[in-house]
């Protein structure tokens, strides 16, 4: 018998992460971007023949989502020193890993960034029509993307003019995390484009893994960033201010902390 189709996927994902054997922290970070964009691209060609309009462009917000977080890193990385000394005192460089921890690492993100796409794959492969739903993850998505683009832009402008200072301005001004929120809301976008399309227990669960992982791992930035942000700036009174009115992801969501509160 042959090999599920959605294999490819699940290929190409992991060929893309192999970036991280170059270096660790690219396991998260380049190589995640990167399997996106290459899905995009391969899933565009393998039914390039069967093509949609809401397909087509669920496969170019892929690839847009992961060129523009891919560079946006990639100059973060190698233009800000701050940004380079905290996330070497934050994560591991793989350094105390062994090779088998490593492809584990490897394996695990590549499938996990495999089942985030296949929504994708699963409307073309399922020859699902265009429909509603798939519609309105195309907006949901966009509006992430246009999120995501804007919040980590106007968080490099601040932190350039003023390094020491948190952001507050901008789409800072309605949550904490608006680039956070807006990678779920791409991620939730997709998943819901493909509500229609899933046809079977197992696609259901590839979609609904991919989408809860990533959701799970936001949710845990937004507490690291959140601690973090605590102990630089916890003793300026503009902050607390900041803090006890500005909802931390969810706009007009009056929830202020994911951390502990007396």
């Amino acid at each position: 018998m042959n090999l599920p189709s959605v294999l490819i996927i699940f290929f190409v994902a992991i060929l893309a992460d192999a970036l991280g054997f170059y270096k660790f922290a690219y396991f998260v970070s380049l190589g995640y971007n990167l399997s996106v964009v290459a899905n995009g691209i391969v899933i565009l060609i393998m039914f390039r023949k069967s093509l949609t309009i809401c397909t087509a462009i669920l496969c170019a917000i892929l690839i847009i989502y992961g060129l523009r977080l891919g560079i946006y890193l990639f100059i973060r990385e190698h233009k800000s020193s701050s940004f380079r000394n905290r996330k070497e005192g934050q994560y591991s460089d793989g350094s105390n890993m062994n090779f088998f921890a490593k492809c584990s690492m490897w394996l695990g993100c590549g499938c996990i960034y495999a089942c985030e796409v296949s929504p994708v794959f699963f409307r073309l492969k399922n020859a699902t029509p265009d429909n509603t739903m798939a519609y309105v993850g195309i907006a949901i998505a966009v509006i992430g993307v246009l999120f995501e683009s804007i919040g980590d832009q106007q968080k490099y402008n601040a932190k350039k003019e003023n390094p020491a200072t948190f952001v507050s301005s901008g789409l800072y001004k309605i949550v904490r995390c608006p680039n956070y929120l807006g990678e779920i809301l791409v991620w939730t976008g997709i998943f819901l484009s493909g509500i229609t399309a899933y046809n079977s227990i197992w696609q259901w669960i590839i979609a609904t893994f991919g989408y809860i992982c990533i959701v799970s791992v936001m949710i845990s930035a937004v507490r690291t960033l959140e601690a973090r942000q605590n102990k630089t700036y916890g003793m300026d009174e503009r902050y607390q201010m900041y803090v006890r009115k500005t909802p931390i992801i969810l706009p007009f969501i009056p929830i202020y902390t994911f951390g502990n509160q007396a």
